[in-house]
């Protein structure tokens, strides 16, 4: 019991040590606990040292980590090696890359493992070191139930527990990176504008010379990157699920599932990106301002050139004057080696300039034949001189970026040879193509009147036309039935507009057309392939002249033009029987006694048709699509392309085919 005892008054007077001594504290607690222990018990780190929330009076130091709800992401601090500088940054749990996605203080590094995340108890989220605020993260939110937590989206937020409603997000406040359901736009309203900036270099997360934004340029939305604020490059407007000048981007987006979205409120607009689950999606914003996408398996795309020179547009960058002393296709390579008169070197001690800046310099510098940064990454070594460069294959030197000339004129004199050779080749080409054309499109002109005659040549030649007056009017009338002029009929139709477009049968579609003077008339539209040819055309004609009847639809005339065969027709504004019967609300329209005189009409057609008309007709395809219905509800029997027409003395026929209904 005493040796208990004993062990229990060690563990917290170590535990109470621990508040105050932080990561060492927190290693001899779990290391008596370990010596007590022994193999007796199971010390659970990961619950222990787990943390999901903060509210004020919480601290977070250097060796605890703050964990999303679903621990996807995580918050904390971290070092850069390369600068012994400290950050409070958030990554993705298990990322082989170990890419840092938004960083708290970028612009004021902790010089020391001192730093503390905290919420004070006036309700400022901030970071502290040795009991001195390093930056205010979030203003003042005098609130009694304030928490901070980190959202599995990645988003750290602090917000009323009450209320849930969130006071400040980070996604508000990006720094390189953008990740699926982050924004890049503005907002008119909260005069929100969600940029990215680029870090000052790999290794420095102060901010850089380049930002990328969401800007509207000719009234077309794209992405702008600005070099220290002036337009360094352009996406191109978005259209089909992406911009222009991305395509790398796009197919690795493409290959990871990952959904472009540019939307546009009226408050504002913005660009953002989804994913799937199971990968670490990003979109990431590099130091010498080029945008890289980030794969599930670590892959890096680039998505233009290093640089921009002010003279290629195709990917994007923006002409620009160039220096006197530059070509077209001048440009910096990277190389190992070292110039051969090294007596030429200007070096730009100034930590707050990159690689960007210095490729500027070297570029406006007409003496400048290459540049280089410090291992930081940031100042200029410059060399000029006569630009002799002796390279190194075994890459043992410090890469330099050397100007390479072009061969300006001689490209220009072979660019002029080739637009000689295209002019003279296509020039030509174009004018017999055109004579080509030309004559095809007379040549089918005169098939298509070729065919038009012959069809009326076999109207004029039927047994039933016999004895017809023609005369012309607005086209050739055979026995009171107009031939139409094919502009005459495209003009009634508005071009067969879909909006004058009433239905469509099995031999087409139906269109209402106007004529000047006013009148409607339904035009029948043959389909080309919908079997009716010259023989039914023909047969419909002669039946709807030949007969007459209060019952039967009136046909007005007819057009043909080249294949195309149309009837036109008394227009019916009440459509067909099956527009009322087969729908649940019309039909209730029609009561007993409206059925009963549609019934009686129809009967009084056949009737007509069967015995009493000058030809004994049976008409092989009735139904109530077949009905026509005038203003007053009267039926009209329609489309007679199918029936057949019988002798006086005839009482049966043999078919050759199976048709109609």
């Amino acid at each position: 019991m005493i040796i208990l005892l004993l062990s229990a008054a060690t563990v917290f007077f170590f535990w109470s040590l621990a508040a105050k001594m932080e990561s060492l504290a927190n290693y001899i607690f779990f290391l008596i606990l370990t010596l007590f222990c022994r193999k007796k018990c199971i010390i659970n780190l990961s619950s222990v040292a787990a943390i999901t929330s903060m509210k004020p009076g919480d601290e977070l130091n250097h060796s605890q980590v703050l964990d999303s709800e679903g621990g996807k992401f995580k918050l904390g601090f971290f070092s850069i090696p390369q600068t012994n500088k400290n950050y409070l940054g958030i990554w993705y749990a298990g990322d082989p890359q170990d890419k840092k996605l938004w960083i708290a203080n970028p612009n004021t590094p902790i010089l020391n493992n001192s730093g503390l995340l905290t919420i004070d108890s006036t309700g400022i989220l901030k970071i502290t070191s040795g009991g001195k605020t390093v930056v205010n993260i979030a203003p003042p939110l005098l609130t009694g139930s304030l928490i901070a937590r980190l959202q599995d989206s990645g988003n750290f937020v602090l917000q009323d527990e009450t209320r849930n409603s969130t006071l400040w997000q980070s996604f508000d406040h990006p720094t390189d990176c953008l990740l699926p359901g982050m924004k890049l736009g503005y907002n008119l309203t909260t005069k929100q504008n969600w940029t990215l900036t680029s870090w000052l270099s790999s290794y420095i997360p102060a901010s850089g010379a380049f930002t990328l934004s969401l800007e509207s340029i000719q009234d077309a939305f794209q992405l702008v990157i600005r070099r220290r604020g002036g337009v360094y490059w352009t996406s191109g407007s978005w259209r089909n699920q992406g911009f222009p000048f991305l395509t790398a981007l796009n197919d690795s987006f493409n290959r990871y599932q990952y959904n472009l979205s540019l939307v546009s409120e009226k408050d504002g607009v913005f660009f953002q990106f989804d994913a799937p689950e199971g990968s670490f999606p990003s979109l990431e914003f590099s130091s010498n301002g080029a945008i890289i996408g980030g794969g599930e398996d670590g892959r890096i795309y680039a998505l233009y050139n290093e640089f921009c020179y002010g003279y290629e547009s195709d990917d994007g960058c923006v002409s620009t004057q160039l220096p006197e002393c530059r070509k077209d296709g001048d440009k910096f390579e990277q190389k190992s080696g070292d110039f051969i008169d090294r007596s030429y070197n200007n070096y730009y001690d100034n930590a707050s300039i990159s690689l960007g800046d210095c490729m500027q310099k070297c570029w406006e510098d007409c003496s400048c034949v290459g540049f280089t940064t410090s291992s930081a990454e940031t100042g200029c070594v410059i060399w000029s001189g006569n630009g002799e460069f002796q390279v190194d294959e075994s890459g043992n030197t410090v890469k330099k970026y050397v100007l390479v000339s072009s061969k300006s004129s001689k490209r220009k004199q072979k660019t002029w040879i080739w637009i000689v050779i295209v002019v003279a080749v296509v020039i030509p080409l174009l004018i017999s193509g055109f004579i080509f054309y030309i004559i095809m499109r007379r040549r089918k002109l005169q098939d298509e009147k070729e065919k038009e005659e012959e069809y009326i040549r076999e109207l004029k030649a039927s047994d039933s036309f016999n004895n017809t007056n023609l005369r012309e009017e607005d086209g050739r009338e055979v026995h009171n039935l107009k031939i139409f002029s094919f502009g005459f009929i495209l003009a009634a139709t508005n071009n067969f507009s879909i909006e004058n477009k009433l239905g469509e049968g099995g031999f087409g579609p139906v269109y209402k057309g106007k004529f000047p003077d006013g009148r409607e008339v339904a035009v029948k539209r043959l389909s080309r392939t919908s079997g009716q040819g010259i023989e039914e055309f023909k047969n419909e004609l002669i039946l709807i002249a030949k007969v007459q009847h209060t019952n039967l639809v009136r046909v007005i005339g007819c057009c043909i033009h080249g294949d195309e065969k149309m009837l036109l027709y008394e227009y019916m504004p009440n459509k067909s029987l099956d527009f009322f019967l087969f729908d649940p609300e019309r039909k209730k329209l029609l009561d007993w006694q409206k059925r009963f005189d549609i019934i009686e009409g129809i009967a009084q057609g056949l009737l007509y048709l069967h015995k009493y008309s000058r030809m004994k007709v049976i008409h092989r395809d009735l139904k109530a699509s077949n009905v026509l219905l005038d203003e007053n509800m009267n039926p009209k029997i329609a489309d007679f392309g199918l029936a057949r027409i019988f002798k006086q003395n005839e009482t049966e026929a043999v078919t050759r085919r199976v048709v109609g209904t």
